[in-house]
């Protein structure tokens, strides 16, 4: 076996262990777990963002009943003055009442302001609930799917495992030179090398190689594809 059969057997190997790794890359268990987890992250983000306009609203409403406190405590004062101060004439009437109209208007907006925030309130608590609901229910099936995809990961790891040791063993029989070749090529092109077929063709890109090159491919030579990049073997 020359130096280029034995890199080919080193890549046979390489590349059966690199299918099971993108086996377990692409499993469907794996795929949905992540988009499971995914939805969970954002059942956690809009529950965070439900809490805080809750809490905001909160806050709010405590605002506005200061502002309301304030309103009604004006309101008494503006009562007692109109009772021990009364009106001189018309024009002075028209300020009291002027302002009566102005703190029961305020008051008013307040009412309905703090009506509509408690609603808004109900709302994002009816929301919280259901997001919850919906949060535990992808948990449950992140948690069935999560031991059924252990049990199968560790079953393809081991396969893997054994498939890359396997590797190994056969990549101490290629040359340094070769495997760096290798290398640099799968950074690229997978897998890296390719046979010749019908005589005059890249096993891997299909591209027809010139007589000159065909000559030096039959010859044994070190020859890599011009439009793919591979090393080519008989």
């Amino acid at each position: 076996m020359n130096h280029m059969e034995r890199l080919w057997d080193y890549q046979e190997a390489d590349v059966a262990a690199d299918n099971v790794n993108k086996e377990i890359a692409r499993s469907p268990k794996r795929l949905r777990l992540l988009k499971l987890r995914d939805n969970i992250k954002k059942q956690q983000r809009f529950l965070k963002t439900l809490e805080n306009e809750v809490l905001a609203m909160l806050d709010r409403i405590e605002i506005i009943k200061e502002a309301i406190g304030m309103n009604e405590e004006q309101l008494k004062q503006l009562q007692t003055k109109i009772q021990t101060e009364p009106a001189q004439d018309s024009s002075e009437a028209g300020a009291y009442i002027s302002e009566v109209q102005r703190i029961v208007k305020d008051l008013n907006s307040f009412d309905q302001e703090t009506k509509k925030i408690r609603q808004e309130a109900a709302d994002r608590e009816k929301k919280q609930r259901d997001v919850k609901r919906l949060a535990v229910k992808i948990k449950l099936e992140f948690d069935e799917l999560r031991d059924e995809y252990n049990t199968e990961y560790q079953t393809m790891s081991g396969e893997l495992k054994r498939l890359r040791a396997i590797a190994a063993e056969k990549a101490k029989l290629v040359d340094k030179e070769d495997m760096e070749r290798y290398n640099a090529i799968k950074k690229h092109s997978t897998p890296p090398m390719a046979k010749l077929i019908d005589d005059k063709l890249c096993g891997g890109c299909n591209m027809s190689f010139p007589s000159s090159v065909l000559i030096d491919i039959k010859a044994g030579k070190y020859v890599e594809c011009e439009t793919c990049g591979r090393m080519i073997i008989l």
